[in-house]
């Protein structure tokens, strides 16, 4: 057996025994194992077969997430706060990147969505009627009031509207008020903000 196990719980389960009152006899006839092997698992002198940590964890009712708390991967949060938001501006609109999906190992970018919130000025526009582009979009109406024009359909969108559909088809997003017109916008793949 390896003398430096990756995980070592027996001090998690020393501790437990010892608090219930049970001895290493007790815990082993629970488990239907030898009193000598709960000693070693807890020594962290072997690595227990799955079963065998079931049993034991099962003899001393205790949640087997218990012994493996200290384990779970740490994941990245990513926050992007307003003011380090990146901007783009293009015709009378602009585009605010938000925060994007991080690979958990290499902490880069490098997904296939794209978040933003979109701001269009009265009488502006993004998108084109002539062309679509591979993908999906979602948009959810922050505050304003719009259309858009998809193929040869035209919907009114106003404040709460959400919407989805897919890209390839030529549609343009439209401000119809006097106010500027914000939404939330998702694209899959990504387009404006590019790694």
């Amino acid at each position: 057996m390896p003398k430096n196990l990756n995980y070592r719980f027996g001090e998690k389960i020393r501790l437990v025994r010892e608090r219930r009152g049970m001895t290493l006899k007790e815990v082993g006839a629970e488990a239907n194992v030898s009193e000598s092997l709960v000693s070693q698992i807890e020594r962290n002198k072997v690595s227990p077969s799955v079963d065998t940590l079931m049993a034991i964890t099962d003899a001393l009712d205790i949640d087997p997430e218990y012994l493996f708390r200290d384990y779970k991967k740490k994941r990245k949060v990513q926050i992007t706060h307003e003011a380090q938001r990146n901007s783009l501006t293009l015709n009378n609109v602009i585009y605010y990147q938000l925060a994007s999906i991080l690979d958990s190992e290499t902490g880069t970018g490098n997904c296939e969505v794209e978040t933003m919130l979109i701001e269009i000025q009265p009488g502006g526009q993004k998108g084109d009627i002539e062309y679509g582009h591979p993908g999906n979009e979602i948009g959810i109406i922050l505050s304003g009031k719009g259309e858009l024009l998809y193929g040869t359909e035209t919907h009114i969108l106003n404040k709460g509207d959400s919407l989805s559909f897919s890209s390839d088809i030529p549609h343009i997003l439209r401000n119809l008020g006097e106010e500027k017109l914000e939404a939330l916008w998702i694209i899959t793949p990504p387009r404006v903000f590019k790694d």
